[in-house]
């Protein structure tokens, strides 16, 4: 009974303390509190990001950097008669009937009319290729410049200060990783423009054969991003995007083998190109002359070979033929870099400028040697 009473005299005491010293310290009750409590004060605001949030707010910034690319053809067929047609008078001349096709899309990295798109959309010549915007404005392609050695172009088109150019931001694909989230836009299979479609990148480094089932053919590309997110034919050439709504890679291509697999150009590599196009006013690339696959380290192994670039074709008067590189050969190393699924042959020579000196080691017949040669410029088309 005794301990009770002692423990609740204690108790009081403590309680008459504690109010002393809220009346001599006023501040010492409010500290507690704020230290111990929530540091959120009421005219805080807690901003919670949704991904829907995200990819809406990047739509909003890059859409109007968007475009379609479109191609006119002209037609001899003449026009197909409708049940009105014995009505009336049909047209003096059929020649100019012509039909606009979408096949392909782009964005716009220079507000006075200039657009990057893929080296495959606009690989016909001859033909009359047009712009359509946001807006849907259609502008006329004034010039095309074609990169040689990357699946790029630039498209050059008449008064661009008709319509409203908004350039697209362009970011970094060097620091990209896997499973960062990404959205591209484009014009899906050359009939739905500004389609958005969501998803992350799902690998680096690929090797893969790009092309358009509008033009036919296909051209082997290195270092490229994949993405998950979907990309149909008539995307080609429209940016792929991060959560900040910079481009870090040019749409190009989508596997025909599985679902959900597409493929982009990283963006550092179309920096480089525009860099170079505006200081000469063409693509200038160092270039060695050759076509090749690369031999991955499990093919290698499996094959009792080195790991590096398997030689398929040697161009006449080229860097490499007159090194004396043969088909056949596997380049191992550039000037002391080797050649993997990472750093392959392409990016190692994009390094490179023209007329540089590079050692060339090749494995040949069971035995390995070292060639020189001098970089020459890539031709232009």
């Amino acid at each position: 009974m005794k301990k009770l009473i002692t423990l609740l005299l204690v108790l009081i005491l403590i309680a008459f303390a504690w109010e002393a010293a809220s009346v001599i310290f006023p501040k010492i009750p409010s500290f507690f509190s704020k230290e111990m409590g929530s540091k959120t004060t009421p005219n805080e605001s807690v901003h919670v990001l949704k991904e829907e949030s995200v990819v809406i707010d990047v739509v909003d910034k890059v859409s109007p950097s968007v475009v379609t690319i479109g191609v006119i053809r002209k037609t001899d067929e003449g026009r197909q008669l409708s049940p009105f047609d014995v009505f009336l008078s049909p047209p003096e001349d059929n020649s100019d009937i012509s039909d606009e096709q979408y096949i392909g899309s782009g964005f716009i990295v220079q507000k006075d009319g200039f657009i990057v798109t893929n080296k495959h959309v606009v690989a016909e010549r001859g033909l009359d290729y047009v712009v359509i915007d946001y807006k849907d404005n259609h502008y006329e392609v004034e010039n095309i410049y074609r990169d040689p050695s990357n699946d790029v172009a630039i498209l050059k088109i008449k008064n661009a200060s008709s319509g409203v150019f908004k350039e697209a931001e362009l970011g970094d694909s060097s620091n990209l990783k896997v499973g960062q989230f990404v959205v591209a836009i484009g014009t899906a299979l050359g009939e739905f423009p500004s389609t958005v479609t969501t998803g992350v990148v799902s690998g680096l480094g690929r090797g893969i054969k790009a092309g358009s089932p509008f033009q036919g053919f296909v051209e082997e590309l290195d270092n490229v991003i994949q993405t998950d997110a979907a990309i149909n034919p008539g995307n080609s050439g429209g940016p792929l995007l991060n959560s900040s709504g910079q481009v870090i890679g040019v749409n190009t291509a989508v596997s025909n083998q599985g679902e959900n697999i597409g493929f982009a150009i990283p963006i550092n590599i179309i920096k480089d190109s525009i860099n170079n196009f505006n200081k000469t006013g063409k693509f200038s690339r160092a270039y060695l002359g050759v076509s090749y696959v690369i031999i991955s380290r499990q093919s290698a192994l499996l094959n009792d070979v080195p790991q590096g670039a398997f030689v398929q074709s040697v161009i006449t008067d080229s860097a490499a033929d007159e090194a004396g590189i043969q088909v056949g050969d596997i380049i191992t190393a550039i000037s002391g870099e080797k050649i993997t699924d990472e750093g392959s042959l392409a990016v190692i020579i994009s390094k490179k400028k023209i007329g540089e000196a590079i050692d060339i080691r090749i494995y040949r017949d069971g035995k390995e040697i070292t060639v020189n040669a001098k970089l020459k410029e890539a031709p232009n088309e």
